[in-house]
C-alpha cells in the first residue's frame, strides 16, 4: 500500500480496540521515512554508508550557536517549583516571555497577553488538542493541499477529525497566478464540495509561511482568508512556525497578530513554536495565542496530557528574554546560513534541471520531477521514493503532503553543506531514475565518490571540517555504471577508480561479497549473476 494512508490488508490485532488498530495501520511516509533515517543515520566515520536526510525539515546549522547560549550559566537553574506540578498552560514566567517576544516578533499593535496564551510540548499537540475543542468526531476541516501531512494525524488519530482537502493546483492558471496558488475562490469551493457530502466542517487551516510550498502569504490574503472563515463561522487555525525563517531581509512577512483587528478574534487563533525559529525542534515547545478564553480553558484540561518540563520552560524564558543575543547574533546568522545553503542547493538543481519553486523562507524546496515519472501516477512517484531511500537519500515525496499531482518532492536544505553534497551526488544522476532494467529498483542509481565533483568554498560549515568519505558501490551500482552510463571509457574509468579505493580499504572485499550482500539484500546476488552473464557475452 502507499504510505499516507490506512493498510487495510494488515492483520486486525485482537488485543486492541477497534481505534487502536486504526491507530497501527496508519502509514505516514514522513514517519516511515524518517524511521528509515533514524535507525541508519550518516556519519562521517561511524556510519559512511548511512542515510542522508534530506527530508525532515529540521535546521542543522546553528548547533555551534545554540551550544554555546545554552550551556551558559542562566540556563542551569533548578528550584522547587520547577521540579513540581504547576499551570497547565505552561508557568506564568515561561507564558509572559512568549507574549512579549511574540509582540515585538509579530510587530503587534498593542501587548499579546499572557492569559490569551498556551504551552505545550509541541504544535503537533496543539493541534490535536484543539481539533478535539472545537470538532466532533467525523467533523471535518478544510485545508489546502499541498500540506504538511502530519496534520492529519494530529486532528485524526486521537480526536477522529477528518481533513477535506482543497486542492491547488500545479500549473498558474492566469497571468498574475501562480503555481499552487490559493484563493478564496477555491476555499469556497471546497466548502460547498464538503457540504455537499453532508459533512459538518468546523475551521479551516492556514500555513503561513507554507510548509511544504515555502509561499508566504501577502497580508491581503491572509486578511481575505480571514474574512472567508468569518462569513462561515469557521474557526482559523493559522500555523505561523517558519514566521522567522526567512533568509532575505527585504521580504516582509505579516502575521495575522500584526493586524490592527481580526475578522474574528474568538475564532482565530496562531501557532507558533521554537521548532523551525530557533532550531530547536527537540525541545519540544508549541504555544497558541488566541482572545478565546473559554478554548484556553478547554485545552488546560488536556494540558496535563501535554506538560513541558520545568526545566526546559525556565530556558525557554531564558533564551526568549535574550533580545540582544536573538537579534544581534542568532537571527542574523541563522538567516547567513539559510541564505547560502539555499544558494547552493537551487545553483546545483537548475545544474540539474530540476524545476523548482523559489521562496526566500522556510528550510525546504518544493521541486518539479514529473519528468522522472515513467507514468503519471502516484505508485510510480512511491516507486521514485523508495528508489532515494534504497540508495540512501531521504526526501519526501509530494503524495506525503497530499499533493493532487503526482511527481512533486520536497527536499530540506538547512544542513551542513557536507551532507548536501553527499545527497546531491544521488540527484545528480536521476536521469536514470525513468529507466527500466531487469528489476525497476536497481534500475540506473549511482553512488559516486566526491573527486569528480567541484568542491566550492562552504560558508555553512565551521573551519576545518572533516571532507566526507566516498560513498560504496552496491552491486547494482556496478551494472549501471558499466551497462547504463553514455560513454562507456568515462564509466569504465570511474568503475576502476572506485574499485580500487575499495580494494584498498582493509575489509571492504569481506564485507561485499554478493553473497554476503545478499544477507541484507537478496536481490543484489541477482544483478550480480546478471552482470556476470553480460560480461560472457
Amino acid at each position: 500500500t502507499l504510505l499516507g494512508e490506512k493498510c487495510f490488508a494488515c492483520p486486525i490485532i485482537v488485543y486492541l480496540s477497534k481505534r487502536g488498530n486504526s491507530i497501527l495501520q496508519y502509514r505516514n511516509i514522513l514517519l516511515e521515512g524518517f524511521i528509515l533515517y533514524n535507525g541508519n543515520k550518516y556519519h562521517i566515520t561511524d556510519n559512511p554508508d548511512g542515510v542522508i536526510n534530506m527530508g525532515t525539515s529540521e535546521n542543522k546549522l546553528c548547533y555551534d550557536l545554540l551550544h554555546k547560549r545554552l550551556t551558559k550559566p542562566d540556563m542551569l537553574h533548578v528550584e522547587p517549583s520547577l521540579l513540581q506540578y504547576t499551570d497547565w498552560r505552561g508557568h506564568p514566567f515561561l507564558r509572559e516571555e512568549v507574549a512579549k517576544f511574540l509582540t515585538h516578533a509579530c510587530r503587534s499593535p498593542r501587548p499579546l497577553k499572557a492569559d490569551n496564551l498556551v504551552v505545550m510540548n509541541g504544535c503537533s499537540s496543539l493541534f490535536s488538542c484543539i481539533a478535539a475543542a472545537i470538532c466532533d468526531p467525523k467533523d471535518v476541516v478544510l485545508i489546502p493541499t499541498p500540506f504538511y501531512g502530519a496534520i492529519a494525524e494530529d486532528v485524526g488519530l486521537y480526536s477522529d477529525v477528518k481533513l477535506f482537502h482543497v486542492p491547488l493546483e500545479c500549473e498558474a492558471e492566469g497571468k498574475d497566478s501562480r503555481p499552487f496558488h490559493l484563493t478564496v475562490e477555491k476555499l469556497e469551493e471546497g466548502l460547498q464540495r464538503a457540504k455537499q457530502e453532508g459533512l459538518t466542517v468546523r475551521a479551516v487551516i492556514l500555513i503561513n509561511p507554507h510548509n511544504p510550498l515555502a509561499e508566504i502569504y501577502t497580508q491581503k490574503e491572509m486578511l481575505d482568508f480571514l474574512q472567508f472563515a468569518k462569513r462561515n463561522e469557521l474557526h482559523a487555525i493559522v500555523d505561523e512556525l517558519y514566521m522567522l525563517t526567512i533568509f532575505v531581509e527585504s521580504v516582509m512577512f505579516y502575521s495575522v497578530l500584526s493586524f490592527d483587528s481580526l475578522p474574528d478574534p474568538q475564532r482565530t487563533h496562531v501557532l507558533w513554536g521554537l521548532s523551525k525559529d530557533f532550531a530547536m525542534s527537540g525541545f519540544r515547545i508549541g504555544t497558541l495565542y488566541t482572545e478565546n478564553q473559554d478554548i484556553v480553558d478547554a485545552l488546560v484540561h488536556l494540558g496535563c496530557f501535554h506538560g513541558v518540563p520545568g526545566t526546559a520552560q525556565h530556558q525557554v524564558a531564558q533564551l526568549l528574554k535574550d533580545r540582544d543575543w536573538i537579534n544581534e547574533e542568532f537571527l542574523p546568522e541563522n538567516r547567513r546560513r539559510l541564505k547560502a545553503a539555499h544558494s547552493y542547493v537551487t545553483r546545483e538543481l537548475l545544474t540539474m534541471g530540476i524545476d523548482y519553486i523559489d521562496s526566500p523562507a522556510a528550510l525546504y524546496l518544493w521541486t518539479d520531477m514529473r519528468k522522472y515519472l515513467r507514468e503519471p501516477s502516484f505508485e510510480e512517484e512511491f516507486r521514485l521514493w523508495r528508489n532515494f531511500t534504497r540508495h540512501k537519500v531521504l526526501i519526501s515525496c509530494g503524495q506525503a503532503f497530499s499533493c493532487s499531482t503526482p511527481g512533486y518532492f520536497r527536499i530540506v536544505f538547512s544542513d551542513q553543506q557536507q551532507y548536501l553534497r553527499l545527497g546531491q551526488l544521488f540527484l545528480q544522476n536521476t536521469q536514470y531514475l525513468k529507466q527500466d532494467d531487469t528489476n525497476s529498483d536497481n534500475a540506473g542509481i549511482v553512488r559516486a565518490t566526491l573527486s569528480p565533483l567541484s568542491k566550492p568554498v562552504d560558508p555553512l560549515t565551521q573551519r576545518d571540517a572533516p571532507v566526507p568519505a566516498p560513498v560504496s558501490l552496491a552491486a547494482e551500482d556496478l551494472v549501471s555504471v558499466g551497462c547504463q552510463a553514455s560513454n562507456p571509457a568515462e564509466s569504465l574509468g570511474s568503475l576502476i577508480g572506485t574499485l580500487r579505493h575499495q580494494i584498498n580499504s582493509s575489509d571492504w572485499l569481506e564485507k561485499n561479497t554478493p553473497q554476503l550482500s545478499a544477507g541484507e539484500d537478496p536481490e543484489i546476488l541477482d544483478v550480480f549473476k546478471a552482470l556476470l552473464q553480460r560480461a560472457a557475452k
